[in-house]
């Protein structure tokens, strides 16, 4: 997953799409399984993750909706990237 110096920076939107598909990863979920457990689309998901569309932009409740999918604390999706996970 390569990322934009800006992006790694940033826009916490970006932060958040990156750091929910990296716990989804992590936990070896599909975005199809993730969207089931948050009782959300998929295709709400891809939108969430997808690096290069301008997303629109999602709620508070959403990630938090999300993270608990995730069995993650909400704030672990806003850790900044490092440097060495881009």
């Amino acid at each position: 997953m390569k990322m934009s110096a800006k992006k790694r920076r940033g826009d916490v939107y970006d932060i958040v799409s990156y750091n929910i598909k990296k716990y989804r990863k992590s936990i070896g979920i599909t975005q199809a399984q993730l969207a089931e457990r948050c009782q959300l689309s998929h295709e709400y998901i891809r939108r969430i993750e997808a690096p290069n569309i301008k997303k629109h932009h999602f709620s508070l409740e959403t990630v938090s909706i999300i993270a608990d999918a995730l069995n993650i604390e909400v704030v672990q999706l806003f850790d900044k990237i490092e440097e060495d996970e881009v």
